[in-house]
This record gives C-alpha cells, sequence and structure tokens, in this order.
C-alpha cells in the first residue's frame, strides 16, 4: 500500500511554533489535521488523540500568516492548497472575519480499494456510507484512479471542494486519467452532475458528499440514463439513510402501502406499512466504520424489503489486513435494529493463495471427514426437515439440526414474535417465503378458512402448529413445542434402527457437496478461468467446501440466499 501524503507542503503555510513540533513529531505520518482557533493554543489531531503543539496563543496576525499563502476560501468556507490533496476550511464570525483554521491532511493512498474489486466489476453504481474522517473520500479519489487508468473507463469526478483531485486548475495525479469538473458554488453541485452527462459522454461519474435534495434527484436521473455512480454520504449504516428524508431516494425511497386483509395476515402485520417507492440509484452499499473494515451490501433493493419488513439482514464484512489478504465475515442478522460491532460472528473466510491441489491430500481430507462424520453422528443425531438429510416422520415430533428453524408466521403480531425470539435467544428465523419454511405457525382461527395455506402445507409436508390467541405465552408455547428435541413418541427400538441408515445418508449428502466444490473448481474455474457459484447449503457444509476449496490456488467469497450459505469461487 503506498501512500502519498505532500505533508511539507501543508507544513509551510503554519507558524514556525506549529510548524517545527509536527516536523520532528513521531506520529507526523498519521496526522489527521490542525486546528487553530484565535485565542487558543494550536493543537494536532492523531488517530490517537488531540495534542497541543505549543504553549503560544493563536493570534490575528498568525491566521493572516497562514490566509496569505492559501488561496480564497469558496462558498463552503474551504480552501486549499495548489497541487496538493489538503483542504484548509475556515471558522467566521458574525462580521465574516476567518478566526478559526481547520487545516485536513489529504492523502493518496493506493491500493485501498483491493477489498472492493470485484464490486467495480460489476459495473453496479456504489454508494459509500460513513462518519466524517473515515476514508470515504480517499476511497473514492482511489476507486476514480482504478476506474480510469486499470478498467479504462471514461471517468469523470465532481469535485465541489477540490479535495478529490486538489486545488488548482490541473488535478492531482492520485485520480489517473479521470477528469475532474469544479464546482463555482455548492448549491450548484447537482447542476454540474446533469451537465456531466450530456456534454461529457461519461461512463462513470464520481460524486463526494451527496447531501441535498436536489442532488439525491439529479443521482437517479444520472442512473436511469445508464451511467454508473461512484458516490458518498454521510450516515453510519444503511438504516439512517433509510430514515433520512432528503437521501432516501438514493435507496429507491420510502412510502406508506395500504395492504388488503389476506395480504396483512400473511404477513402478520397492520394494514398500513411502508415499502420502497422504486428502484435504487445504487446497487451496492458500502458502510465504512473504519479505513480498512466494510460492510458490503451487494444487492441494495432486496436489504431495503428487507429491512423495512423487519426480516433478517445478510451481511458481509470485510477487512483488509496488512499482508494485502482480505478477510471476509458473513452473518445473518435477526433483527433491524442490529449493532455494526456485533454482526459478525458465524462463518470465517480468509482470501489467501495456496498450491494446487494434490490427489493424496483430498483422499485423505475425504478419509478424515467421513471419519469424523461418523463419530458426530453417533453421539448426536442432528435431523433436519428442510434440507433432507434425514427425515423421521412422527405425529408431533421433530428434531432440527444446529441450524435455527425457520417458521413461516401467518395472521400474527410480527413484533411479538421477533421480540419472543431476541428476549429468549431462540434459534428460530423468520421468513416470508412458505416454500423455505420448516414450521408454519398460525391462529386456530384463521387456519379452518385458509384453504391454500393448508393446501401447500400438505404437498410441502411442511408442519402447522396453531395457537388459539395471539399472546406471547402462546406464542412461546408453540416455540417449546417446535423445538422439543426428545423424540418421545417413537420407540428406542425404532430410533437405533433408523440412526445406521440416518448415518448413511448425512455422510452421502456431504461427501456430494465436497464433489460439486471439486469439480466445480477443476472443471469450470481452473480449466475455464471462469467463476462459478455453488448450491447454498448449510453453514457446516459450506465450511467444508471452503476447507477443499483452500487446498486450490482459487478465491472464494460467501454469499446467502434464503437463509442457506453459499459459495462464490474466482480463479486468481
Amino acid at each position: 500500500m503506498l501512500i502519498a501524503d505532500d505533508l511539507d507542503k501543508l507544513l509551510e503555510i503554519l507558524p514556525d511554533f506549529v510548524r517545527q513540533p509536527l516536523e520532528s513529531h513521531d506520529s507526523r505520518k498519521f496526522l489527521i489535521e490542525i486546528v487553530m482557533d484565535l485565542g487558543r493554543r494550536p493543537e494536532a489531531r492523531f488517530p490517537a488523540g488531540p495534542e497541543y503543539l505549543s504553549t503560544k496563543l493563536i493570534s490575528w496576525y498568525d491566521l493572516d500568516y497562514c490566509m496569505k499563502k492559501i488561496g480564497n476560501f469558496s462558498g463552503d468556507n474551504r480552501s486549499g492548497i495548489e497541487c496538493t490533496l489538503h483542504r484548509i476550511s475556515s471558522i467566521k464570525n458574525r462580521k465574516g472575519n476567518i478566526i478559526g483554521l481547520t487545516c485536513r491532511v489529504g492523502r493518496a493512498i493506493f491500493g485501498t480499494i483491493s477489498i472492493i474489486r470485484d464490486l467495480l466489476e460489476t459495473n453496479n453504481s456504489i454508494l459509500l456510507l460513513g462518519k466524517p474522517g473515515v476514508g470515504k473520500t480517499t476511497a473514492i479519489r482511489e476507486i476514480a484512479r482504478v476506474l480510469a487508468d486499470e478498467m479504462e473507463k471514461r471517468v469523470v469526478i465532481i469535485d465541489t471542494s477540490n479535495e478529490i483531485a486538489g486545488d488548482g486548475d490541473i488535478p492531482h495525479p492520485a485520480i489517473g486519467r479521470a477528469r475532474r469538473m469544479q464546482v463555482a458554488r455548492p448549491e450548484l453541485q447537482h447542476q454540474v452532475m446533469i451537465e456531466a452527462v450530456e456534454n461529457h459522454m461519461p461512463q462513470v461519474i464520481i460524486i463526494d458528499e451527496i447531501g441535498t435534495e436536489l442532488e439525491s434527484l439529479a443521482a437517479r436521473t444520472i442512473a436511469e440514463r445508464g451511467v454508473q455512480l461512484v458516490g458518498t454520504a454521510h450516515g453510519n449504516s444503511l438504516e439512517n439513510l433509510i430514515k433520512n428524508p432528503i437521501l432516501s431516494d438514493l435507496l429507491g425511497g420510502i412510502q406508506y402501502v395500504t395492504l388488503g386483509d389476506d395480504e396483512a395476515k400473511r404477513r402478520g402485520s397492520q394494514k398500513s406499512v411502508l415499502e420502497r417507492k422504486a428502484s435504487p440509484a445504487f446497487q451496492v452499499a458500502i458502510e465504512i466504520h473504519e479505513r480498512n473494515s466494510w460492510i458490503i451490501h451487494e444487492k441494495v433493493d432486496q436489504i431495503v424489503d428487507l429491512i423495512l419488513q423487519n426480516s433478517p439482514v445478510f451481511l458481509q464484512h470485510r477487512r483488509l489486513n496488512l499482508d494485502g489478504s482480505i478477510f471476509v465475515d458473513c452473518k445473518t442478522s435477526t433483527s433491524a435494529n442490529f449493532s455494526s460491532t456485533n454482526r459478525f460472528n458465524d462463518i470465517n473466510l480468509n482470501w489467501k493463495n495456496s498450491k494446487y491441489l494434490d490427489v493424496s491430500k483430498l483422499s485423505n481430507f475425504s478419509n478424515n471427514f467421513v471419519n469424523s462424520s461418523k463419530k458426530q453422528m453417533h453421539s448426536k443425531l442432528h435431523i433436519k426437515n428442510s434440507f433432507n438429510d434425514v427425515v423421521i416422520s412422527e405425529k408431533k415430533s421433530q428434531t432440527f439440526s444446529k441450524g435455527p428453524v425457520i417458521v413461516y408466521v401467518y395472521a400474527l403480531n410480527l413484533d411479538q414474535i421477533q421480540a419472543a425470539i431476541t428476549t429468549f435467544d431462540l434459534p428460530i428465523v423468520i421468513t416470508r417465503d412458505i416454500l423455505q419454511a420448516d414450521i408454519v405457525l398460525v391462529l386456530k382461527s384463521n387456519i379452518k378458512h385458509n384453504v391454500k395455506l393448508r393446501q401447500i402445507a400438505k404437498l410441502r409436508r411442511i408442519t402447522i402448529y396453531t395457537i388459539p390467541a395471539n399472546t406471547i405465552a402462546n406464542i412461546l408455547r408453540a416455540f417449546k413445542q417446535i423445538l422439543n428435541i426428545n423424540a418421545n413418541n417413537s420407540s428406542d427400538a425404532k430410533f437405533e434402527d433408523l440412526k445406521d441408515n440416518n448415518i448413511n445418508i448425512a455422510i452421502y449428502v456431504k461427501n456430494s457437496a465436497l464433489i460439486e466444490a471439486c469439480i466445480a473448481v477443476e472443471k469450470i474455474v481452473i480449466h475455464k478461468k471462469e467463476s462459478v457459484e455453488l448450491l447454498p447449503r448449510l453453514s457446516i457444509l459450506s465450511q467444508l467446501q471452503y476447507n477443499l476449496i483452500s487446498l486450490y490456488n482459487v478465491k472464494v467469497h460467501a454469499f446467502e440466499r434464503n437463509f442457506r450459505r453459499g459459495l462464490r469461487i474466482y480463479p486468481c
């Protein structure tokens, strides 16, 4: 990773008592910004915290000394140093006199976006979210260079504050062959965005800090014309953007919709619900919480729909390690109001190059796997009806694997059900698709007259649990029966007779998953140099497939579909 900061040029505009401590500072290369306020001590801010640079107070003379060495301030009170990426922002009093300066260090960091290189190749529009100072502008500057130089696309940057390509008429080399359009006043940014499309025929438009309704509307207009967008917006998460009335249009916008009686019962919600109005302007959203730690939402339209329905959301966390490898962590969140720090505890994947697979290694891998599977199955038999590993048909007794039980809810209060699942930490996932369900939970009074629901459940062999009333006590009682893993209705002799067959079936299913991964890598990825997507499976099978794929010199990426995890394999 190469870093260019031109820090000496920024230090040249500072008074001697501010510049000299920084020139000899041990953490100089980590400097974030320098703050100079009238009547206060100068302050330098580092990732570890702020530090005072001198005991001397900032005077009018010191501020005037700095301002004489920089250009004029624009309408948004920002200026810069020519041929650098540094940004100087001013604070003014009521009379319009400058009484404070914030000197932000601008750095061109090459190699930062290798973490999302695969997303750039899809030609989808990308929106970067994050709080100020987290590195959004640095990221889109590098994205502009990669798209223009390495992918040879026509890229136009809408540089409102000259922060992406630097101050002056000649743009900074960090943007490569991309072209830069400057904005005279911040309130005219949306007009320049449209002008760029109409006059310069770009394939990609880069926009920093989308913050007004007109800019949001302009972004939607550009997206509808088939131009790829890469933009940034302030916000900690996708949920914050959905709740923002100005910027929600970037994600398709939201509106209240009145449902019919049958649809409201099917969803288990009120008749007035929030839904997405239109297709989002950005197909991919990225939450940047740390400089090298990003949360990826690859299908924004589906994620927004799930969030509005309070359904589980699949999250993908990527981290760029110091050695250049990419760490991917995935999890399904069961709450729409999830915390960004506790989302990823399910599966851990690390993209690293390894030697080509040896046949003897594969044989040993399979033998060890089969032997370990037999031991696990003899110690504890895991049965999941929906996956068809093993099926035991008893009157009302089912046993499920360690994975969550997928429940389809009809005519019940989803908020109560979700509260019960969250409070008691139950291994249950609520689905909107009855075809993916293991269990149907419904009010007794509603199932009598719903012939269609009964027919689907009978056809798919899905057990229907009924409760007399929509109360927490009845819901918990139903969950207790659903999660009952004691097959009391089956005799010990019958269970022992089934055990050997169950073991053989489970081993067959898991071996077939390994064979699928092996054939996909050898016949498609290595031989034809094409990417391939494996069938979605349970997390334990996906992990076994990943261990096998790690023996090859290929890359792997996890995805989730219908509450099953799968893998995409890419050639190196």
